[in-house]
């Protein structure tokens, strides 16, 4: 079975660019109509130009507390009625060295990286079960999942997503939520742009990677569509890594295996 989301509404935060464009756009593709969120309005325009199903804006900050409850409250209502998937794709990156993390670093990846997503969930979960049912999935990492340098602090909220899905999951089952996250490798997106141009980074995560290529997007988009959708109906509080392979094999690959 395929992903068909024929008749059902979305909303994708970070959906301005990258990772989070490319869901929304497979997304609708799958039959879904889609409300786009991020921080830039023309951003998020510039996306919404490229669908066909009435897709809708909702800018916002998921830094700032308020914004997620504000979010979903303004999706549900552009929508005209309760969102029944909901991807939590939004995050702040960072990679400094132990000696160089402070509190207000942390302070701001758990604000946008756990906190926005479980606010999100609070806020659109009872039109779900008024519905009947829905579909979550988080973007995690492979740095949740096994450990990588200088990535400490933000491997911390990551694997504070896996476990937050995996308790809402228990939770919401019964009412016929699904939670799963998706947790992806090296995914050739801007994020990436900067270390993408150091000489041999490119070969090293090819190196790093069995299936020998970096992700692209829609790598990512597609495996979120397939567990938001019926073929997915009896998977719940899942991580599943689309990495190439990476986060199984990395010890055999570095040697340290």
């Amino acid at each position: 079975m395929s992903a068909d989301l024929s008749g059902r509404t979305a909303l994708v935060t970070g959906a301005s660019r990258g990772i989070g464009a490319a869901i929304a756009r497979t997304l609708e593709s799958a039959g879904a109509r889609v409300a786009l969120s991020a921080r830039t309005a023309e951003a998020l325009g510039s996306v919404a130009s490229e669908l066909i199903r009435e897709p809708v804006i909702v800018p916002g900050d998921l830094e700032l507390a308020t914004e997620p409850a504000r979010i979903a409250a303004d999706a549900t209502r552009q929508l005209g009625g309760p969102v029944d998937v909901l991807v939590c794709n939004a995050a702040v990156g960072a990679r400094p060295a132990l000696e160089l993390i402070d509190a207000e670093l942390i302070d701001r990846l758990y604000a946008v990286n756990v906190r926005a997503p479980l606010l999100l969930i609070q806020a659109l979960a009872p039109g779900m079960i008024e519905r009947g049912g829905g579909s979550i999935v988080s973007l995690s990492s492979v740095s949740g999942v096994i450990g990588t340098p200088r990535r400490s602090a933000y491997a911390a909220t990551k694997g504070a997503v896996d476990a937050m899905t995996r308790s809402l999951a228990a939770e919401l089952g019964p009412h016929g939520i699904r939670l799963n996250t998706v947790a992806p490798g090296v995914v050739d997106t801007d994020m990436w742009a900067q270390n993408k141009a150091v000489p041999g980074v490119i070969e090293e995560v090819n190196a790093l990677t069995p299936l020998r290529r970096w992700g692209q997007p829609e790598d990512i988009a597609d495996a979120v569509a397939f567990l938001v959708s019926d073929a997915a109906r009896f998977i719940t509080g899942e991580t599943i890594c689309v990495d190439g392979g990476m986060a199984r094999t990395i010890d055999l690959y570095s040697g340290a295996g």
